[in-house]
């Protein structure tokens, strides 16, 4: 419940948020050379996403900040399918999503596509696709009020709060619907990404998610400083620093 502690620390480590977003990165990377290539396998981004997900749950098993129970069994399931989740996994995942797409409608698609494959509930749609045209808005540099106008219209949740009018009474709460609009208000109560982080931190719930989905948002609008990028970078297996380097180059080129 508060913005001052250490922002990085001799335990800290990455997340099942972490392992799930680089799964993401990649399968949009396999998905889309699929289709210039033309002659491949005939997967969708579905397809990919679900092996890769599987590939780095099975992979990273004991992340900090443990998967959930059910997705849990998802991932060692040999034909998984999704489960009516509206938890927040959805959209702590869907970053790449956003920062990948050329539209709007393209960050909703793939936001929309990403989540389906688990959360098919309509809120862990929802979240996921909040989370995402966030961060698409987010890179267009569009007005923190016009993101906030937008989300509130299209998602039909309350903006009209601050980080200090939610922390007094807010709890631990992993559903989309009560984590993905706070986590969204904290990006639009900061001053830059190092407050993003601690804001959303500061309001004492799912810290890693909410600071995933924040940061992401965050990470769009302001840049991340290259200290702290290279601080966290320090805490990630080489494969998962492989995976960001080609997807931040397919996204900037």
């Amino acid at each position: 419940k508060t913005k001052t502690f250490p922002l990085f620390a001799p335990n800290c480590d990455y997340t099942d948020d972490t392992i799930m977003t680089v799964a993401v990165a990649k399968a949009i990377m396999l998905s889309r050379q699929e289709q210039y290539e033309k002659n491949g396998s005939g997967k969708g981004f579905q397809e990919f996403l679900v092996e890769t997900m599987q590939e780095f749950g099975r992979k990273y098993p004991h992340p900090t900040g443990a998967y959930g129970v059910r997705f849990s069994q998802w991932l060692r399931q040999n034909h998984p399918s999704p489960y009516g989740s509206y938890g927040n996994g959805s959209a702590m995942r869907v970053s790449p999503c956003g920062l990948y797409a050329a539209s709007l409608a393209e960050a909703l698609e793939l936001a929309k596509a990403s989540a389906e494959v688990t959360h098919n509930h309509p809120e862990g749609i929802k979240g996921a696709q909040a989370i995402a045209s966030a961060i698409f808005l987010a890179r267009q540099h569009q007005p923190k009020e016009s993101i906030r106008e937008y989300i509130a219209r299209q998602f039909d949740y309350d903006m009209d709060r601050s980080c200090d009018s939610i922390r007094p009474d807010y709890e631990f709460d992993v559903t989309c619907q009560g984590s993905c609009p706070e986590a969204i208000i904290a990006f639009l109560d900061s001053r830059d990404f190092e407050d993003a982080i601690r804001l959303a931190v500061s309001l004492g719930g799912d810290a890693d998610t909410i600071g995933a989905m924040t940061g992401g948002i965050a990470a769009a609008y302001y840049g991340i400083p290259e200290d702290i990028a290279l601080t966290a970078l320090g805490y990630l297996p080489d494969e998962f620093i492989e995976v960001l380097t080609r997807f931040n180059n397919a996204v900037n080129k």
